[in-house]
């Protein structure tokens, strides 16, 4: 205590610590210059992952056109090639059908603008030239370069490429009912046991989505249904348009008989034992109208028209950019 009766303020000991120092301490170590420049690369990287992504799909989608075109596409367009112009009128509308669905599926969700037109035809391209659903991966990356447009673009990729499948499904399913009664006599036991294990794994691969549908899907419930409808009504067209086309280049066989294979076309696209589907419609259908040969080239053929229209707009697509850039 001091003389004067007050209490002296107690010492702090001295650790030859300036005041400054905790200051000095708490402040963020900053790392060197070095090691800065070291971590730019990655983070340039995962900013151009979609780009890279694109870009390699884009190289897959071109060699894999080149080995269709060169293995046995150019052997079907040497056949006879229908002479009727409704055929090509609704072939074209055929071939357009599946990206305008897309697109009107897209433009609801993001205001998709028509320039999104190129990407869903690459998307497209890329699901039957490389592999299943590379499409959808080129068409996310290519959303992701332009988060101004949409801002999580995976959920709704997502969301419409299953509900794709499950239309598919559900459509196949209506289809085996309608036609077992007639088919029933074409096939033979074995035929039809794997036609029964076909569905059973086509029940057993949409249930889960259905049963687990709110932790599955990111959409709200009424543009799932919609976006189901859309994909339905893409079938249906796809379908009558096919045997429309078939009809104009065949039409000794009536309407009714082409839309029965058409409908059998998809049923067949859509089993998952079947290991040469092509080849059990195309017999499927001969035994149906007879005309072995014509039906296999025009069964090729269609095929062949698919595939030079998948590298015209590759190639279009290549000039558009090569344009772009230049201006």
């Amino acid at each position: 205590m001091a003389r004067d009766g007050t209490t002296d303020p107690v010492k702090q000991p001295d650790y030859g610590v300036s005041p400054a120092a905790p200051a000095a301490a708490a402040a963020p170590i900053v790392p060197p210059v070095a090691e800065i420049e070291a971590l730019e690369p990655i983070r340039q990287i995962r900013r151009r992952w979609p780009a890279i992504l694109g870009a390699l799909l884009s190289i897959a989608m071109v060699a894999g056109l080149a080995h269709e075109l060169f293995d046995e596409g150019l052997l079907a367009l040497e056949q006879s090639v229908p002479t009727h112009p409704a055929f090509y009128i609704c072939f074209l509308l055929l071939y357009m059908s599946p990206p305008t669905f897309d697109y009107v599926i897209f433009r609801r969700l993001w205001r998709l603008p028509l320039s999104g037109m190129i990407a869903l035809h690459k998307k497209r391209i890329a699901n039957e030239v490389v592999f299943g659903y590379s499409g959808e991966a080129f068409f996310y990356a290519w959303a992701r370069q332009r988060m101004k447009m949409v801002t999580a673009p995976f959920g709704a990729v997502k969301d419409v490429s299953i509900l794709s499948a499950i239309a598919g499904n559900a459509i196949t399913l209506g289809m085996i009912v309608v036609a077992l009664p007639f088919a029933s006599g074409l096939l033979t036991p074995d035929q039809f046991r794997t036609l029964a294990w076909s569905t059973t794994i086509i029940v057993g691969m949409s249930l889960p989505f259905l049963i687990f549908s709110r932790r599955v899907f990111s959409l709200d419930r009424p543009t799932l249904w919609w976006v189901f409808g859309v994909h339905c009504l893409r079938l249906i067209c796809g379908s009558t348009l096919i045997a429309l086309a078939w009809h104009f280049a065949m039409p000794e066989v009536s309407i009714g008989m082409w839309l029965f294979l058409a409908a059998g076309r998809l049923l067949v696209s859509r089993l998952p034992l079947v290991p040469n589907k092509d080849l059990l419609f195309a017999n499927f259908a001969i035994i149906l109208i007879g005309q072995g040969e014509a039906l296999s080239e025009l069964v090729a053929l269609t095929a062949a028209f698919t595939l030079l229209m998948h590298v015209v707009l590759i190639v279009g697509f290549g000039l558009h950019a090569v344009l772009e850039k230049q201006k």
